[in-house]
């Protein structure tokens, strides 16, 4: 007589280490992606975490979960795509008087942001205190980043990331104003061309990352390019106009008349 058993979620005690992912994968069962539970989200964690092609994803009220999913959302950088009315509204951004784009300057207000803006189809969010709290103390180590989108010396939009070495995993993204959030993307996408970064983790599909030009590939070959990638040394993440000219779509903007207002 056999009996039906459920599958169990493979637990880590805080002073353990991840096992090796090999054996992490055998053990996805409970959810596609959900590889295991527990441990912590300091530091030295989080940046394994990263360097192996996992990240921390859990809700209110639920342990710390640990996710690699299969296929993997990336947007390489030379793909990037903006669509006709986003580059009009760009081209007026960078032309404004007081637009600017940051890098690092109030990185707790972006994530604290980031936590309480509104989700399609999701009433919670999973930028719990815990993560807030442990992502701020990343980034004081200078691996966790924010992009800042900024009108007349208001924050209005933004992103944040997490960079080790040259490998780039976005996070989440907020906006007050239209398309500020895009505008910070589109800015971290020209920052990395500048730097020769190839990609941007995007975590998950969705229609709006795909519209960018973010494509799935084997999770195979996303934890190969984060191996190679972390062990480049990392750029100093700040920003300067002269980046917009990475972009292609956007060279001829310093040929057109400046605009008189971004509002």
């Amino acid at each position: 007589m056999s009996v039906d058993t459920q599958p169990t979620l493979f637990w880590i005690n805080p002073s353990e280490p991840f096992p090796e992912i090999d054996t992490l994968l055998v053990r996805e069962l409970i959810a596609p992606g959900l590889l295991c539970a527990g441990a912590d989200l300091s530091p030295v964690r989080l940046v394994h975490a990263y360097a192996n092609a996992m990240f921390p994803w859990f809700s209110d009220g639920q342990p710390i979960l640990w996710w690699s999913p299969d296929p993997r959302m990336v947007l390489k950088t030379q793909d990037f795509k903006i669509s006709p009315s986003f580059k009009k509204r760009l081209k007026q951004f960078i032309k404004t008087p007081g637009c600017d784009i940051r890098f690092d300057t109030s990185f707790a207000q972006v994530i604290r942001s980031c936590a309480s803006s509104p989700r399609n189809g999701h009433s919670g969010t999973w930028i719990v205190p815990e993560m807030i709290d442990a992502y701020i103390e990343l980034h004081r180590h200078g691996i966790a980043h924010s992009v800042e989108t900024w009108v007349n010396q208001e924050l209005v939009g933004g992103l944040y990331f997490v960079s080790v070495g040259q490998a780039v995993f976005g996070e989440s993204m907020f906006h007050r104003q239209t398309d500020a959030s895009k505008i910070a993307l589109a800015a971290l996408v020209a920052t990395c061309i500048h730097h020769n970064i190839s990609q941007v983790d995007c975590q998950q599909n969705t229609r709006h990352l795909a519209s960018f030009g973010a494509k799935e590939v084997p999770r195979s070959r996303f934890a190969d390019e984060v191996q190679a990638r972390v062990k480049l040394p990392a750029p100093n993440w700040n920003f300067a106009p002269i980046y917009w000219a990475h972009i292609g779509s956007l060279a001829p903007f310093q040929s057109d008349p400046p605009a008189s207002t971004f509002l």
